[in-house]
């Protein structure tokens, strides 16, 4: 946090001098109640002394006065502030290694649990796509605004492609980038930016090479954000045999790296949806450095508010 006027903060010396005047005067006011002659004549002019409560209202003035003075010395801090408009296209592995139990339930479902998340955590204004990949990749949901389509389309990931062999992570990012691009030219004035989140528990073993799909993400100025899921231990029946199917990232982080996206890694369900937070975080949001006195002035009246009402409940007067 910084000011910008840091100057006005040495008005917190006038305040704590306020708070060394009152503790000054509670003292010599406790000096001179002991010159009464007796204990037993002091409590019959006072009988009752209230203590530690006489001290909030005064103490709770001190702070608002000091939350005032930060407030009138205009903080600013670095904000979260979403961003007016992108495309966004999801990615999601549905081949038959998908299916392994290394996570909760299996990755697919976790996949599309997360899937599901990513989509209400960025901005409504976001154009978000739907592809699915095994073998081959094809586009489930064009980019869109309306997350209800897009929700009715993760809940069927996997349909008429689990079981299917080969992860083409190629054709994922090239369908992707063809669907933003065809978005694109529908609003070719003023293009939003794109990105692609691709996520996969292996290799790629079909399709267009990753290289040169990464390649044309690149002449696109379209990063692509990767995620492998899974664990080394995963495993699938096949025929009544546990064929292993160990979560591979090589080809993923590669891509990554060449796109100017980000490499995650997730092995359970928890860890899935923080990278997913993680990308939305920095897709869909940025930092804004922004005047933040409001706060400091309504904690102020808060705390005066709570002033007042303790005096008036203890003392039935204003502090």
């Amino acid at each position: 946090m910084t000011w910008e006027s840091p100057g006005r903060l040495w008005l917190l010396a006038v305040v704590a001098a306020l708070a060394v005047a009152y503790l000054v005067a509670q003292r010599r006011r406790g000096r001179y109640a002991t010159r009464f002659t007796t204990m037993r004549l002091l409590d019959r002019v006072a009988p009752h002394r209230p203590g530690w409560r006489r001290h909030v209202p005064v103490g709770l003035l001190l702070v608002m006065l000091g939350l005032l003075v930060v407030g009138f010395s205009r903080p600013t801090a670095e904000v979260r502030v979403p961003k007016e408009r992108a495309t966004v296209m999801i990615a999601v592995d549905v081949s038959t290694s998908m299916l392994a139990a290394d996570v909760e339930t299996d990755r697919l479902s976790a996949a599309r649990a997360a899937a599901h998340d990513f989509a209400d955590d960025l901005p409504d204004s976001f154009n978000l796509g739907l592809v699915a990949f095994a073998g081959s990749a094809a586009v489930r949901l064009p980019p869109s605004t309306d997350r209800a389509a897009l929700h009715a389309a993760i809940d069927r990931l996997g349909e008429g492609s689990t079981g299917v062999q080969g992860t083409a992570i190629g054709d994922a990012i090239e369908t992707s980038l063809q669907a933003v691009n065809e978005f694109d030219a529908a609003e070719a004035r003023d293009p939003p930016p794109g990105r692609i989140v691709l996520l996969s528990d292996g290799a790629n073993t079909a399709g267009l090479d990753p290289r040169e799909a990464a390649a044309h993400a690149v002449a696109a100025k379209i990063p692509v954000h990767t995620i492998v899921f899974g664990t080394v231990h995963g495993t699938i029946d096949v025929g009544g045999r546990a064929v292993r199917v160990p979560a591979d990232g090589q080809t993923l982080q590669s891509v990554a790296k060449e796109t100017g996206g980000k490499f995650h890694e997730a092995a359970n369900v928890e860890e899935l949806r923080d990278v997913y937070e993680n990308i939305g975080s920095s897709v869909g949001y940025r930092l804004q450095r922004q005047d933040i006195s409001a706060r400091f002035i309504g904690w102020g009246l808060l705390v005066a508010l709570a002033a007042a009402a303790t005096s008036m409940l203890w003392f039935a007067r204003m502090p």
